[in-house]
């Protein structure tokens, strides 16, 4: 499929309102992407993806590097710093790439009008796994370089999508709701059936593909893999009332201030995914040690890294950030932080998935499964509030962050907040929110950004944006300013004096007193004395919501 008309395609995409217009748009689109490469990218790009959702694989291209690239490709008149102020101006890099005076660099690149529309769909896909494939030393100027030559070569429209492509930002409407619906039309299989694919596989290419080619059966017929993650299944808040009524019986278990981990274990290797799905293995050594001597199977399990003293009592999840996104002198920090690794649910066992088992048979499982029982979590069932209030006392004592409550009966929903699990905290009231700006800080702090803009999700369909509810200045240690900068530095969109905007990517848990009018925010709520509690693992389409805000403070 041509790259233009795939941009036609798009361009239709983002002039439609009505969610079924939407899906039917995207379902032609399916239809017309026969060649067998190009429905599962066209699956992916469609979404603002290069890589499927359970490959942590990036292109490592930030606002900068991708503005220098689109710069070069425009002529000697036009720097980075050009194309930025413009993007600040509009709020869409896509509108500047297309209006641009690419291709310029015709004694560069070599590149006719006529073959400037040359680029087909599986082209650009190799052009942008190439560009990832690019690491070490000089890896940003060879970064630059490709996307340059691939800029070189677009039409306007092509320019518009690749840039937004690029960044992680498509702006059509279209979400994995979308895709998921389109597939079914497109091919005619049962929803259920595609919800099932997508559970166990992760990868809307793939299942669009398994639908067009082998229908029905074949979607149903996919089953998990090891080394594939899933999405995690998710909690919301709740109480033990509430889990009684609704259940009769609970499953008590301790809640862990850890970062969450899914471990996939073959005789031969093992991987540890973090929520997000990114690749920890390395930086966790641990958990293939703990593997390689307590799992005599394959195996999928769920569980945390929890930061341990010497002695093992827990310390701050502040400390398992310090291993978690580790890449360099990872034995070093080990020495200084020793990681602990608690397993609570199995998601597949010596070829069986599990996802569809009650969990109360899914933990059973789990202990059969590890020779270790000192690293699964000890699961109480109650009927009662005074036997789940006993367990929560325990595990406070303990040091752990309180208690989670499960239904017994609940099957493993990947990427799904329902009531099934509830977590149940005693402690200051937290939102999950997405850092959108920053401000760089002064005397010793001046090289670190160090006040924060977090904001709400606005959910508006498939076109979420993101809303400023406050800024976070305190509960932030020097070390934490530097981890955060070092992450947040190459997501700069824009500057001005002191304050940058952020790309959305980092999300934060805050802690507040209040939730206030406000006629200082576009989004009417401000956050009274917001500070750090943590730094979440978790994607910015899972913050909260700007309208559980307002309904927190009693204004909706």
């Amino acid at each position: 499929m041509r790259f233009d008309a795939f941009c036609e395609r798009l361009s239709r995409l983002e002039s439609l309102s009505a969610d079924t217009d939407v899906v039917a748009a995207v379902a032609a689109l399916f239809a017309t992407a026969d060649a067998d490469a190009d429905l599962p990218t066209a699956a992916r790009f469609v979404q603002g993806r290069v890589f499927p959702a359970w490959d942590a694989t990036t292109l490592d291209v930030g606002p900068r590097l991708c503005y220098a690239a689109l710069a070069r490709a425009a002529g000697p008149n036009v720097s980075g710093d050009d194309v930025e102020s413009r993007v600040a101006e509009t709020g869409d890099v896509g509108d500047v790439a297309a209006g641009l005076d690419l291709g310029s660099q015709q004694g560069l690149g070599a590149f006719t009008d006529e073959a400037s529309s040359s680029l087909t769909v599986a082209s650009v896909d190799d052009e942008l796994r190439a560009l990832a494939e690019s690491a070490g030393d000089g890896s940003a100027s060879r970064k630059e370089d490709r996307l340059f030559g691939l800029f070189n070569r677009c039409t306007p429209a092509e320019a518009r999508y690749l840039a937004r492509l690029v960044l992680g930002e498509m702006r059509v409407g279209v979400g994995e709701g979308t895709v998921r619906d389109a597939t079914t039309a497109a091919f005619e299989v049962p929803v259920d059936a595609v919800d099932h694919a997508l559970q166990v596989s992760n990868d809307y290419g793939l299942v669009a593909r398994v639908a067009r080619d082998e229908s029905e059966q074949g979607l149903r017929e996919l089953s998990l893999a090891v080394g594939r993650p899933v999405q995690a299944m998710l909690a919301q808040a709740g109480t033990a009332e509430e889990a009684l009524e609704a259940w009769e019986t609970v499953a008590v278990e301790t809640k862990f201030d850890g970062a969450r981990v899914q471990l996939h274990h073959t005789d031969d290797e093992t991987w540890a995914f973090s929520r997000n799905m990114a690749d920890v293995t390395d930086a966790l050594p641990e958990v293939g040690e703990f593997a390689d001597r307590a799992l005599g199977c394959p195996a999928i399990l769920d569980g945390e890294v929890v930061a341990v003293d010497d002695d093992g009592a827990p310390l701050p999840f502040q400390e398992v950030l310090r291993r978690f996104r580790r890449k360099h002198d990872v034995e070093q920090v080990r020495e200084e932080v020793g990681l602990a690794i608690r397993l609570f649910d199995c998601l597949h066992a010596d070829g069986d998935d599990l996802l569809d088992a009650p969990f109360e048979t899914r933990h059973a499982r789990l202990e059969s499964v590890v020779d270790d029982p000192n690293v699964v979590s000890k699961l109480t069932l109650a009927s009662d509030l005074e036997t789940v209030e006993a367990h929560e006392e325990r595990a406070l004592g303990d040091g752990h962050e309180g208690i989670m409550l499960k239904n017994p009966a609940s099957p493993y929903t990947p990427g799904r907040r329902g009531k099934n699990w509830l977590k149940r905290k005693p402690d200051v009231e937290t939102l999950d929110l997405v850092v959108t700006g920053a401000e760089w800080g002064e005397g010793r702090r001046a090289s670190f950004l160090g006040t924060f803009e977090v904001s709400a999700r606005v959910e508006a369909g498939d076109r979420a944006r993101f809303a400023p509810v406050g800024k976070v200045a305190t509960g932030i240690t020097d070390e934490t300013l530097a981890d955060l900068t070092e992450h947040l530095e190459p997501l700069i969109e824009s500057e001005s004096g002191k304050a940058v905007d952020i790309h959305p990517d980092l999300v934060l848990e805050v802690g507040y007193e209040d939730i206030q009018a406000s006629q200082t925010y576009e989004s009417g709520a401000a956050l009274r004395f917001p500070r750090l509690v943590a730094i979440r693992e978790m994607p910015p389409a899972e913050a909260d919501t700007l309208a559980r805000l307002r309904a927190l403070s009693g204004r909706e």
